[in-house]
């Protein structure tokens, strides 16, 4: 059955037209979809039941089956999904008290990365995903919001998998975020592990969107142990690439640390970090580490961390404490589908 949400506008607007419906239709949909983003055709009063009932019988309104659901304390929603061939997928949604609520997606089933700290990259690659897989999850939960009155304000990029190793996808269904949820670009975060060439790709898109770099260690050594992909692309190509970007598109960059106790919290290695980044127009990130059954590092405290920042502050890099959301449930990338995982879940890609 065809998917609703995989048509963009002549699409639809050509099949509304084969099923010999007036012109104006179009619009009356379009609107239903995705300003009042109501998820129910039933609830379109202004098309005829006719419509109606035929959009119900040969069309979906998405792919994605919610396999579990989890909620924390702090309003932090958890959401695994079962894809059309048995994958699954994460993503969550989190509510600020600045009214912002922003939507974690993902881009891959799996990742190939490898990174040992990631509960992701623990398990291996399945697939990319679509890009209309990739715009679902956000568009669920603006539907749910559009329900209670509220509104999708910011998407991040961040979920299961490396967005760049699905490149187009993604810079699809960042479009369609910007086109079809009307999310502006500097509300949207497009997170690597350091892919250069896409990082320089990226900086051509002409795209207003936050770019973020996973980088935690500052050394070639010591990186290559967290994050295989180092081996391939070296820090100092990173950071050239992200030169290049900040110089191309006139944006901040973003650098995340996922600050691990004894690993990269010491006053050492922020001495090691403000010295690679100085000078570049960024920002540091530092997310205290959300452990994972596969690796035995555990989060740093905040004494550490805030020692950390003070000395990232002699170098001119400025620097702030991402607050963790939903510790009391498995809101960690992969964290709820690991919990989950049933024989044939993972196809691992060759």
């Amino acid at each position: 059955m065809l998917n609703i949400y995989e048509l963009d506008r002549s699409a639809l607007a050509a099949l509304l037209e084969e099923w010999g419906e007036p012109k104006f239709r179009f619009k009356q949909l379009w609107e239903w979809l995705y300003d009042k983003r109501v998820a129910d055709y039933d609830a379109m009063t202004n098309l005829p039941q006719t419509l109606r009932d035929r959009l119900k019988a040969e069309t979906v309104m998405g792919s994605l089956q919610v396999e579990m659901q989890q909620s924390s304390q702090d309003g932090t929603h958890k959401r695994l999904y079962r894809l059309h061939d048995g994958q699954l997928i994460e993503s969550v949604l989190m509510p600020y008290d600045d009214h912002r609520r922003t939507a974690c997606i993902s881009s891959q089933a799996g990742c190939a990365m490898g990174c040992v700290f990631c509960a992701t990259g623990q398990m291996g690659f399945a697939r990319n995903l679509t890009s209309t897989e990739i715009f679902e999850q956000a568009m669920r939960f603006a539907q749910e919001l559009a329900e209670e009155g509220d509104r999708l304000s910011n998407v991040v990029l961040m979920g299961m998998g490396e967005p760049f190793h699905n490149y187009r996808a993604v810079i699809e269904a960042i479009r369609r975020l910007m086109d079809d949820l009307g999310i502006g670009a500097r509300h949207i975060t497009v997170s690597t592990v350091g892919l250069v060439p896409q990082i320089r790709r990226f900086a051509e898109e002409g795209l207003q969107v936050t770019l973020a770099v996973s980088l935690h260690k500052a050394t070639d050594a010591e990186r290559n142990d967290l994050m295989p992909i180092n081996k391939k692309w070296h820090i100092a190509d990173l950071i050239d690439a992200c030169h290049y970007y900040v110089e191309k598109s006139g944006r901040r960059i973003t650098f995340e640390w996922a600050a691990i106790a004894g690993e990269n919290d010491t006053p050492e290695e922020a001495h090691k970090l403000g010295q690679l980044l100085s000078g570049l127009n960024c920002h540091v990130n530092i997310i205290p580490l959300n452990p994972t059954g596969g690796y035995a590092g555990q989060p740093a405290d905040m004494d550490a961390i805030n020692a950390f920042i003070g000395i990232l502050e002699t170098y001119n890099v400025p620097a702030t404490v991402r607050v963790r959301r939903g510790i009391d449930i498995d809101a960690g990338c992969g964290q709820l589908k690991s919990r989950v995982i049933r024989p044939g879940d993972i196809a691992i890609a060759e």
